[in-house]
């Protein structure tokens, strides 16, 4: 478990208060447990890699979970996931052990690059939506047995959801254009930590509006001081210039940690307080 770090400051002409507020952030959950909801027992410990486009009507709960073995719907009807990327593992995970963490990163890599060709958004974009991505691997029995293989799924909302939103028919192409607000991410509460991610179109207390890129993929982790504070004066100007300079604002940012950067990610989100 390690911990991505939500802030609040409000920028007055001279100075600046700050309240901060910190959330759990699961990069990686160990164990078989339960292999979802509504579960298809064909799919139960299955050796092959699972068909790549199908749909399913996962629940938050499904997503923090290795394995999935949820049925499969039509896609016409009502699902909150679809499959968009599967594959075999690489060869280097043939004798790997069933928690390797190189595989967190691994699936960062793969799944983030393919979520963003997917959808039709660039980095910081899929970053501020209400979609998410969620990658499960064979069950821990079908590791032991040489399954291999990875799956990666965009879902509407994330771990933290009350619940997952429906998704179209397809997400493919979602992001091509200004993406409505129906898919960008707001959040309603005092804070943005303590408050329900949502989508824009409802009721909101504040938007995610820029991301700031910390480093590139090759670059050491820089520290928790330095990213909190590259971070915070870059959100400070940006959401600045979005809110039209006014005199002093509230802004907040999240910003993650050593674990989030040695899984790839590499950057911070910039949040305005705004009801519109």
């Amino acid at each position: 478990m390690s911990l991505t770090t939500v802030c609040v400051a409000r920028r007055p002409r001279s100075t600046v208060a700050w309240l901060v507020v910190v959330m759990a952030l699961a990069v990686g959950c160990g164990g078989d447990g339960d292999q979802g909801s509504n579960v298809d027992p064909d799919q139960v410990d299955a050796l092959t890699a699972p068909e790549l486009g199908v749909c399913r009507d996962l629940v938050p709960e499904d997503v923090s979970h290795p394995s999935n073995a949820s049925k499969t719907v039509n896609c016409a009807d009502k699902h909150t996931a679809e499959t968009y990327a599967v594959g075999p593992l690489p060869t280097e995970f043939k004798d790997a052990e069933y928690e390797d963490e190189k595989l967190g990163a691994f699936a960062y890599k793969t799944c983030a690059t393919a979520f963003q060709k997917f959808l039709g958004g660039d980095e910081s974009l899929v970053m501020r939506t209400i979609l998410s991505w969620a990658w499960f691997r064979p069950s821990e029995k079908a590791w032991e047995s040489g399954a291999r293989w990875y799956r990666c799924d965009v879902v509407g909302g994330s771990e933290q959801s009350e619940e997952f939103v429906k998704l179209p028919k397809s997400a493919k192409g979602l992001l091509f254009g200004p993406p409505p607000d129906k898919w960008l991410v707001c959040a309603n509460g005092k804070t943005v930590a303590g408050s329900e991610k949502v989508p824009c179109t409802q009721k909101h207390t504040w938007r995610a509006v820029s991301t700031i890129k910390l480093g590139n993929p090759d670059d050491s982790y820089p520290g928790d001081e330095a990213v909190e504070s590259r971070t915070r004066d870059f959100c400070s100007q940006q959401v600045g210039a979005w809110l039209s300079y006014p005199v002093d604002y509230d802004f907040g940012y999240t910003w993650f940690h050593e674990a989030e950067w040695k899984a790839g990610n590499r950057r911070s989100i910039c949040w305005a307080r705004t009801t519109a």
